[in-house]
C-alpha cells in the first residue's frame, strides 16, 4: 500500500511512499494521463519536461503501452528535456537516447512535438539560447514572464541534485536565462539544464526518487526546519504550482 503524507499547507510538497519503482512509475503514469487529458480538453497542448537518469525509465515505458498510449492524445503533447549531458544524440549517456528507446521509438509522439536540446553543438551558449527560444516558440510566455510548462518531471541524486543543478555549479545562481550551460566539475563535463526560474514556473512538478542511496538527501530536503536552502533540490518551490514527491520504501526510509 502507498502511504500519503498531505500537506497541511497550502503549497507545501505531497510526499506519496510506494513499495517499489514499479508502482511509483504506475502511479506517476497515471498523474501524467490525469493532467495531459485535463489540459488538452481545456483547449490547449500539453507540455511536460522530462527527465533522463534511470529511475524515470519504467515511467515513460508505461506511458508508450496500453492502457495509457490508448489513453493520452499524444498528438497534442510536447515534450522537453529537463537537462542533458554535452554528448551527441546516439551517445550511450544521452537522456535523449534513453527516451527515444523507452518511449519516442512506439511512435506515439510526433517527431516534431518532442524538442530536443542540442548539446553535440560546439558553442554550449548557442545551443542553450537555442532551447531557449524553442521554449518561448512553443508555450508562448508573456514578454515579462518565464515559459510555464505543465508538468515537470525532475529526479534527486544522492548529493540532492537535480536537474543539471549539482551543488556548487555556477547554473544555480542563474536568474536570467531560461537554459543555461553548467559545468558540474565533480563528474569534470558540461551539460545543459533548465534554470530554476523555469523549473519553478511550472504548474505541476512530480519528483520521482527511488533508491536507499537517495534517502539521507531526501530526509534533508524535506526537513521543513532548514532555515536556508542547502541542497540544489530545496530550490525547487515554484510560487504558483504545486510539488509531488514520488517515492520508493529504500528512499523514504529516513522520513
Amino acid at each position: 500500500m502507498k502511504r500519503a503524507m498531505s500537506p497541511e499547507l497550502l503549497g507545501r510538497p505531497e510526499v506519496r511512499v510506494f513499495p517499489n519503482l514499479e508502482d511509483l512509475s504506475r502511479q506517476a503514469a497515471s498523474r501524467f494521463e490525469e493532467l495531459a487529458n485535463r489540459r488538452i480538453a481545456e483547449g490547449g497542448i500539453f507540455a511536460a519536461a522530462l527527465s533522463g537518469g534511470s529511475t524515470p525509465r519504467r515511467l515513460y515505458q508505461l506511458l508508450a503501452g496500453p492502457p495509457f498510449s490508448d489513453l493520452i492524445p499524444w498528438r497534442s503533447v510536447h515534450l522537453f528535456q529537463v537537462d542533458e549531458r554535452c554528448v551527441p544524440p546516439d551517445h550511450p549517456d544521452s537522456n535523449y537516447k534513453m527516451v527515444r528507446e523507452a518511449l519516442l521509438g512506439k511512435g506515439l509522439v510526433p517527431e516534431s512535438n518532442f524538442h530536443r536540446m542540442a548539446t553535440e553543438l560546439p558553442d554550449r551558449d548557442a545551443a542553450a539560447q537555442q532551447y531557449a527560444e524553442e521554449l518561448a516558440r512553443i508555450l508562448r510566455p508573456q514578454a515579462s514572464g518565464w515559459p510555464r510548462l505543465d508538468l515537470v518531471l525532475l529526479g534527486m541524486g544522492p548529493d540532492g541534485h537535480t536537474a543539471s543543478l549539482f551543488p556548487g555549479s555556477a547554473a544555480l545562481d542563474e536568474q536570467s536565462r531560461r537554459v543555461a550551460p553548467n559545468y558540474v566539475e565533480k563528474l569534470k563535463a558540461y551539460r545543459l539544464t533548465l534554470t530554476f526560474p523555469v523549473l519553478n514556473a511550472a504548474a505541476e512538478i512530480i519528483f520521482l526518487v527511488a533508491g536507499s542511496d537517495k534517502a539521507e538527501a531526501l530526509r534533508q530536503v524535506l526537513d521543513a526546519s532548514s532555515a536556508a536552502a542547502k541542497l540544489p533540490a530545496q530550490m525547487i518551490r515554484p510560487a504558483e504550482g504545486q510539488v509531488r514527491w514520488y517515492v520508493d520504501k529504500a528512499a523514504a526510509r529516513l522520513l
